[in-house]
């Protein structure tokens, strides 16, 4: 069995195949032999007994009836003794034919000794008659013929044979009981070599079919692991590791698909573009891990703020974060906007080198508005962008909402960014400037007191 486990699937499908082929052949094959066995019965029977028989009745009528008769026919003088002479000759050659006829057929042991016998009283019969017809061929009359003689010589034989034929008669008899008795025990020797062999055919199919089952079963189980295992793999492909939530790459999916929803069902879309105000002060004060737990706990408020169908949280970069929210007016996305910017603070995250609360806040560019064919979807994104520059430069820890996604609008906004980053780096510079300048001045002062 472990043999047909071992095998391929379409290898058991051909066993099983063979195995029914070969187990009808044997029921076949059964059958034939039996078929046989039964005719040679029937044979026995029938070459055996009947035509014994019929040819030992034949005798007893050409002794009865043609020899008897003919010789009455002579005394009588209704036949000339030529023709009496041309139908004895004829009828004692029928006999002997008949004889060697039903000697020819098998015997026996026990019949040998009685056939014999009845052999010699035909012989003894045959010279009687021999010597009738050898007397009218003489030129004797036939007339003179003892009917004594005729009947008894007749009627001896007839009886010896009579008997000849009641011994076949029960012979014939007991080869039918053989027969039926035969018959009956091959009935039942096939109808349990069928059942057999139909049970084992039936047993190995089965087994066979249930190797086939668990194959398939073992397949769909495969199946089911690698596509469980494919959903893993696209899973981990669209989620951040070390946030857990959705990246970028499916942040392109979603968006794509979703604005086009909105748009043709001319629904509100909103989206949130969130950065956490100073982080990398908050890296330089207390560490990347310290920093990685600061993202998390961000991540986990926007997932336990937002938690419809239709609300998207995506970890864009670095300490940048994305929201998606569909079917949301101005207002509930305001809303949203604030709450997460209040459980923010209220996680109570330390922060002493932010310039806005000693606690981890985080800032929100906001942009809402019913989707159009004339939306366009770089702008959607460009514009609360710029919302989150708008939200850093009026304090930070809080959310700016744009409503206005026209092209002029976007485009200031765009440009008031860029100059507005200009314009700190020019800051900074100078500040750096004037670091140096202070420093090298202090060096001198302390040079010069020496």
């Amino acid at each position: 069995m472990q043999f047909i486990e071992a095998l391929k699937l379409r290898s058991k499908l051909f066993l099983l195949f063979i195995l029914i082929t070969m187990g009808l052949l044997a029921i076949g094959v059964m059958g034939a032999l039996n078929i046989n066995a039964m005719k040679k019965n029937i044979d026995a029977l029938y070459f055996g007994t009947l035509i014994p028989v019929t040819e030992l009745n034949e005798i007893i009528q050409l002794y009865r009836g043609d020899l008897t008769t003919v010789i009455y026919k002579t005394k009588n003088s209704e036949i000339s003794q030529s023709q009496a002479i041309s139908k004895i000759d004829n009828s004692l050659m029928k006999i002997s034919q008949h004889w060697k006829s039903y000697e020819s057929h098998f015997k026996k042991d026990n019949e040998l000794e009685y056939v014999e016998y009845t052999a010699l009283e035909i012989q003894m019969t045959h010279n009687y008659f021999m010597k009738i017809l050898k007397a009218g061929m003489a030129g004797e009359d036939l007339r003179k013929i003892s009917t004594a003689s005729l009947e008894k010589n007749t009627a001896h034989i007839n009886a010896i044979i009579q008997k000849l034929v009641n011994y076949e008669v029960e012979i014939a008899k007991y080869e039918r009981k053989m027969f039926l008795q035969k018959y009956d025990q091959l009935f039942n020797e096939v109808l349990t070599i069928l059942i057999f062999v139909v049970l084992g055919v039936l047993f190995i199919s089965f087994y066979v079919f249930k190797s086939i089952q668990n194959d398939h079963t073992k397949l769909e189980i495969a199946t089911s692991k690698l596509k469980r295992a494919n959903k893993k793999l696209e899973n981990v492909s669209y989620t951040d590791a070390l946030t857990s939530l959705h990246n970028r790459r499916y942040f392109n999916v979603v968006y794509d698909r979703e604005l086009k929803r909105a748009k043709r069902t001319h629904s509100y879309i909103t989206f949130m573009m969130l950065d956490v105000d100073f982080f990398k002060q908050f890296n330089d004060t207390y560490g990347h891990i310290e920093g990685d737990s600061a993202l998390r706990s961000v991540a986990s408020v926007l997932q336990d703020t937002l938690k419809r169908p239709g609300d998207f949280v995506f970890r864009l970069g670095g300490e940048e974060f994305g929201v998606l929210l569909t079917n949301t007016d101005p207002q509930n996305s305001s809303a949203l906007a604030q709450t997460i910017c209040d459980a923010i603070k209220a996680k109570q995250i330390e922060h002493k080198t932010s310039k806005v609360n000693d606690f981890l806040t985080i800032s929100i560019g906001l942009v809402c508005c019913i989707a159009d064919d004339a939306l366009n979807e770089e702008l959607f994104i460009s514009r609360a962008d710029a919302m989150l520059y708008k939200a850093k430069e009026e304090g930070r820890d809080r959310y700016v909402l744009g409503t206005d996604i026209s092209d002029a609008k976007t485009k200031v906004a765009e440009e008031s960014s860029q100059n507005t980053t200009e314009e700190e780096k020019l800051q900074e510079n100078t500040s750096i400037s004037n670091e140096i300048a202070t420093t090298a001045f202090l060096k001198k002062l302390d040079k010069f007191s020496a």
